[in-house]
């Protein structure tokens, strides 16, 4: 061993929420600069950043020690008492190999998901079970081992760390001394030692790191209050005391142990045998049934003709011009490239849960993103677009030049995606198969402003002038902020607890503060997922029935974990409340997938600017735009849908495309080739798929090469693009354009190719779009009526809907005791509001249900006249309330007039 190795084996990152604030770049940093090749992370009781910190590691050529630091129960995981929360004790296990980082995954799942209480906690005997492949370490002085030593019970002590030796076995087990400054370690460490030569079990070093520099004890300190809710003054808080819990150096270390020099040699064994590999790529695809015989690439491809076959039936009836050989070609060729890719299984099981959701009338949306760019993913029934009829490109969704995993999101209604997640956990395994996946919370600037502000006790009122005093820029840091804002410097200049209030909050400023459940995310596998990655338990005081990952979504598609997204769209609950509306009417609800995409009233509204509740359509610039450009078909609609953003508007792309499309402009193309292309966009470059063409057809690129040059333009990389540009000219060039033209053709797509956008995903939402829009035209009343259901507790968009009703005729009917439901109806094309308008907040929804419940022998009570008199006694009215109290008493059984004051008092909006 050289003089000074060392390898720290106990560090508690940023991933140690809101007791870590060692961020993993900036160790990683320090371990190179300290000439060290391994360091460990061993977080409480979780492995949250365990994958990220392997990458960066490896990246740096550093070996990544996985581990843990674990709470044990005095007793078992089943015993949860406040006693045996204040008998838990500390154990640091490292996992040798892979077999023992498997094992260390299911400590961390078990903790989680059985044994939390107050802490994630394991046992002896879980430990005994699952302890093959680690090794473990006594902990700090709130190990079991140091905590029998501190009170003077070296018998016990001597108990536990044999206990412990037979667990993990000979030479698997290390009793850790430390130098921390903390009153007793010097004891401790003399005993450990002792110890270590009477039962032939071996001593190492270690420091229990949980920030980088000495200089950060202050703000880990802060770290620790706002952890636990609590100010720097309030007693008995959960403290350190000590500054020396930070990442040491091999000297420091060596100054500390020089006299032990055994204990500084384990730390190099140790990492010498701690080896993991993670296999980074190779993708675990869930488990499908198959028959005998039968691969799952065969099952893929008889799936996806079988949907061909009913696909087809539709398109001949749409359009019987079509060429069927061209979509026959296309269907080959793609289910060629995804078998060859390896993903059959990945688009049989999209297509099973989206099968289940429109079995059991849960609306789906039609598509998002690149998926409906393939014909395989419309024949499946995964997407309900034609991509050959809308000139979508296979490779701008999945590219066989590069191996990268298909991404199909999906949009359910926000009532029915539970039922299908649920449909998924008991289909694919249950929940040791399928879990969410977890996100992480951090401090923004902002945040840590305020929390670290009430944890130093400085008044609210002064932080929150702080907080706003930070420019209004998105993930701006606080280092850029108090350069941008002069204000901040003279503040922190003038008074010396600003100036640590700011100090402490650049140290803490992006650390993750909590962890929640990622908002699409699920993940389903080929094996138990606590073989690749721990689980965590979402909730603090019981066991769910649904866990989510310990890793974030990048983590888990990075070791091969197949996600999928499940997202809720509150649009798809309003378009089915609506077609159920319409059949309650006796009317024959419309097949959206079947409607006349040239309904003369739908493109009435549309180019009236009459959007409001249309999907996509309704903010004021978009209603603009709609009366400007007077929308004709439904390609019209997709390209506003994808020029309504911040680049094409101030690069003047949209202006140009309503211009021209009014024939204000003229249409120029610089070389013929180009009409066909952009005849539809008026020769306006508006979809990422015509970069793609253009490539295409003018310079003879593939068409994953041409996905290659749309990517280069968006990321705008100089080398990138600096290669295609010679590619395109050259090809062009070969294709009798001149080099000039194909120059000039490049610098127009660098230009405006940088701010084009998905034609597959604006086309998708430009469909739901226009069915919102279709119902709005058709079914006013009814589409009026569930819009008000969805945003009555939102006032000033209430008042507005009902102008807007009044504006086109459709009749209003005010809330009535003894006739209104609780929610609108629509009874001969009027709309009645429900009884929730009578009320601000939910005041008197209890009471409305009451009198609900007596509506049938319209009997109101006066214990229900006393309860309705009690709760407007508590807020403040513009009618005397003694008139209508006296009136109420007086009127007792007479419906008329409590619908009068009602109405009068309670109702929220104005209707003339």
């Amino acid at each position: 061993m050289k003089k000074y190795d060392f390898v720290h084996l106990h560090v508690h990152t940023e991933y140690n929420l809101l007791d870590g604030a060692i961020r993993i770049d900036s160790l990683l940093q320090r371990v190179s600069a300290y000439g060290m090749d391994a360091v460990s992370i061993t977080d409480h009781g979780t492995m949250f950043g365990v994958l990220d910190f392997y990458k960066k590691a490896k990246n740096l050529n550093i070996k990544p020690i996985i581990g843990c630091e674990f709470y044990i129960a005095p007793r078992t995981i089943e015993d949860k008492t406040k006693q045996d929360y204040k008998g838990l004790t500390h154990l640091l296990i490292l996992a040798e190999n892979h077999e023992g980082y498997k094992n260390l995954c299911k400590l961390a799942s078990i903790a989680q998901l059985k044994g939390f209480y107050y802490k994630p906690i394991i046992d002896k005997k879980l430990l005994k079970e699952h302890s093959k492949g680690l090794i473990g370490l006594s902990a700090c002085l709130d190990g079991e081992i140091p905590k029998h030593i501190i009170k003077g019970n070296i018998k016990k002590a001597d108990e536990s760390a044999l206990n412990f030796l037979e667990i993990f076995g000979a030479n698997n087990f290390f009793l850790e001394i430390q130098n921390t400054g903390i009153d007793g370690q010097d004891y401790v460490n003399l005993a450990l030692t002792d110890m270590g030569k009477r039962l032939s079990i071996p001593i190492v070093a270690t420091n229990d790191c949980h920030y980088l520099d000495k200089e950060d004890a202050k703000a880990h300190d802060i770290l620790l209050c706002i952890q636990t809710g609590k100010t720097v003054n309030e007693k008995d808080r959960l403290q350190f005391a000590t500054d020396q819990l930070y990442f040491k150096s091999p000297q420091e270390m060596y100054n500390s142990f020089k006299d032990y020099p055994d204990s500084l040699a384990n730390t190099i064994k140790i990492a010498d045998r701690c080896n993991i590999e993670f296999d980074l790529n190779t993708h675990h695809f869930p488990r499908i049934e198959t028959k005998a015989n039968e691969t799952v690439e065969l099952l893929f491809e008889k799936k996806v003709y079988e949907g061909f076959k009913k696909r087809l039936a539709y398109i001949k009836q749409a359009n019987t011009n079509f060429d069927e050989k061209i979509y026959e070609e296309r269907l080959k060729k793609e289910i060629s490239i995804i078998n060859d890719m390896g993903f059959a299984s990945y688009f049989l099981i999209v297509s099973d849960f989206i099968g289940f959701s429109k079995d059991n009338k849960i609306p789906v949306g039609p598509g998002r993103g690149s998926a409906p760019s393939s014909l395989v993913v419309y024949s499946l029934g995964i997407t309900d677009l034609d991509p050959i009829k809308y000139g979508l490109i296979f490779e701008r969704f999945l590219n066989p030049a590069r191996k990268s995993m298909p991404d199909i999101d999906v949009d359910f209604c926000i009532n029915g995606r539970e039922e299908v997640f649920k449909y998924v956990v008991n289909k694919y395994g249950g929940g040791d198969y399928v879990a969410q996946i977890i996100t992480f919370g951090k401090l923004t600037s902002r945040m840590v402003i305020r929390d670290v502000g009430r944890a130093l006790e400085i008044p609210l009122s002064e932080v929150d002038v702080i907080a706003k005093m930070l420019p209004d820029v998105i993930n701006i840091s606080l280092e850029a902020a108090i350069n941008q804002e002069p204000k901040l410097k003279e503040l922190a200049e003038k008074k010396p607890e600003i100036a640590e209030l700011l100090n402490i909050c650049k140290v803490l400023e992006g650390l993750p503060r909590h962890a929640s459940t990622h908002a699409a995310g699920v993940v389903i596998s080929d094996k138990p997922l606590f073989e690749y990655l721990p689980l965590y338990c979402g909730k603090n005081d019981e066991v769910t029935t649904q866990f989510t990952t310990q890793f974030d979504s990048k983590s888990v598609q990075k070791i091969g974990l197949i996600q999928f997204d499940f997202l809720g769209l509150n649009n798809l609950t309003a378009i089915a409340e609506t077609l159920f509306l319409i059949e309650k009417q006796g009317k024959t609800p419309p097949d959206l997938l079947r409607i006349n995409m040239k309904d003369d009233k739908t493109y009435k509204l549309l180019s009236s600017g009459d959007t409001t509740g249309v999907f996509q359509l309704e903010s004021s610039g978009m209603k603009e735009l709609l009366i400007k450009l007077k929308p004709q078909c439904f390609d019209d609609i997709i390209a506003l849908v994808a020029l309504y953003r911040p680049g094409p508007i101030d690069s003047g792309m949209l202006h140009d495309f309503v211009e021209r499309k009014h024939g204000r402009q003229k249409v120029e193309y610089s070389v013929q080739e180009l009409e066909p292309i952009l005849k539809e966009t008026y020769g306006v470059i508006v979809y990422q798929e015509q970069v793609m063409k253009i490539a295409g057809v003018l310079a003879n690129y593939s068409m994953s090469d041409a996905d290659d040059l749309r990517k280069a333009i968006g990321s705008k990389e100089p080398d990138r693009l600096a290669k295609h540009r010679e590619k395109f000219i050259q090809g062009a060039v070969n294709n009798g354009i001149e080099k000039k033209v194909a120059e000039n053709l490049f610098e127009l797509l660098e230009e405006f190719g940088g701010y084009v956008f998905s034609k597959s995903h604006a086309a998708a939402y430009t469909l739901i779009g226009y069915q919102t829009a279709y119902l709005k035209a058709n079914f006013p009343a009814e589409f009026m009526a569930i819009l008000l259901k969805h945003v009555r507790y939102d006032y000033d968009y209430v008042q507005k809907i009902l102008d807007e009703c009044k504006m086109n005729n459709i009749p209003i009917v005010l809330p009535t005791i003894n006739e209104s439901s609780m929610e609108c109806e629509v009874k001969d094309d009027k709309i009645y509001l429900g009884l929730f308008y009578i009320t601000k907040k939910d005041m008197v929804v209890q009471l409305i249900k009451e009198i609900l419940e007596n509506k049938e022998d319209k009997l109101i009570t006066k214990n229900i006249i006393d309860k309705m008199i009690s709760l407007i006694n508590q807020q403040s009215y513009s009618i005397e309330k003694e008139d209508f109290i006296a009136a109420l008493k007086k009127e007792v059984g007479r419906d008329s007039i409590l619908d009068k004051y009602l109405t009068e008092i309670f109702i929220n909006v104005v209707v003339d």
